[in-house]
């Protein structure tokens, strides 16, 4: 996926050999993640592989220290696709206890486990791995070498046509930033706002994944994309008395026109989303 080397592997978690990973601080809180399960339940092409699968299987990793996004995640695709199973993994053993005591099997579980899915499409009939992987708030923690294997353990056990959504967001998910992935590697960066909440865009920099955080310099991609979204952003600034979404909309429509590979289109931007071509922004 990346000529960036690896220099160790992600660590195992205490007297856990199996569990690949360590335990994330466990931050969460009930609506963080609506930003993201919106755009994944909003986008076709992201949740078709859930929509067609015979037994759809999603994977919620590392959901923190208590299980509400996972349960929220689970609500949320129900109605796209009525029998999907969403299994939520953490390392953690009391947060494993304390996502069994509001499971609702087969459809909502929650086990141990971390980067190596736990095997879990050896257990569900059909399933050759998971249709969807979301993985969000896990690899802060972590190297940039070990967030691109970490990448790659995850995209290994997908579905064919699985999935993984991976990235950051704030304690209340106002701006958030994720990488979609499929086995070959990562397809797509979204960056998601409260635009009301945004000075500039570039203020989602402290969001990017672990992958890209760091390459917010100059001469990197993900550097001159940020730029030129501010640069939309002031240049639609007449636009601020029609309300933030209008001129978020206005931006985005500025910035796709100086070329940037936009996939979205405007009903989505009005949410305060953009979506483009990871090969816009790989280092």
């Amino acid at each position: 996926m990346s000529s960036v080397p690896k220099k160790r592997n992600p660590r195992l978690a205490a007297g856990r050999a199996r569990a690949l990973g360590v335990p994330t601080r466990g931050t969460t809180n009930p609506n963080r993640l609506r930003r993201v399960d919106r755009w994944i339940t909003g986008t076709p092409w992201v949740h078709r592989p859930v929509r067609d699968a015979a037994c759809p299987l999603v994977v919620d990793l590392g959901y923190g220290a208590t299980p509400v996004t996972t349960v929220e995640l689970a609500t949320r695709l129900r109605p796209l696709r009525p029998g999907v199973r969403v299994v939520g993994l953490e390392i953690d053993p009391d947060r494993v206890a304390a996502g069994k005591a509001v499971a609702d099997p087969p459809a909502l579980e929650f086990r141990r486990g971390g980067f190596e899915l736990a095997g879990l499409a050896a257990g569900v009939a059909g399933s050759d791995g998971p249709s969807l992987v979301r993985a969000l708030n896990v690899l802060r923690q972590y190297t940039e070498p070990e967030a691109w294997q970490a990448w790659e353990e995850l995209c290994a056990r997908l579905a064919p046509d699985g999935l993984l959504v991976e990235g950051t967001c704030d304690e209340i998910g106002r701006r958030c930033c994720w990488v979609t992935l499929d086995r070959a590697g990562p397809r797509t960066l979204t960056l998601a706002c409260r635009p009301a909440d945004l000075d500039r865009p570039s203020d989602l920099a402290e969001r990017l994944p672990k992958t890209l955080i760091h390459r917010n310099v100059p001469g990197e991609r993900v550097h001159a994309m940020l730029a030129d979204l501010d640069a939309c952003w002031a240049q639609a600034a007449p636009l601020s008395p029609f309300g933030p979404r209008t001129r978020w909309a206005h931006a985005i429509r500025a910035f796709a026109e100086r070329g940037w590979p936009v996939r979205d289109r405007e009903r989505r931007w009005r949410l305060g989303e953009v979506t483009v071509d990871w090969s816009a922004v790989a280092p």
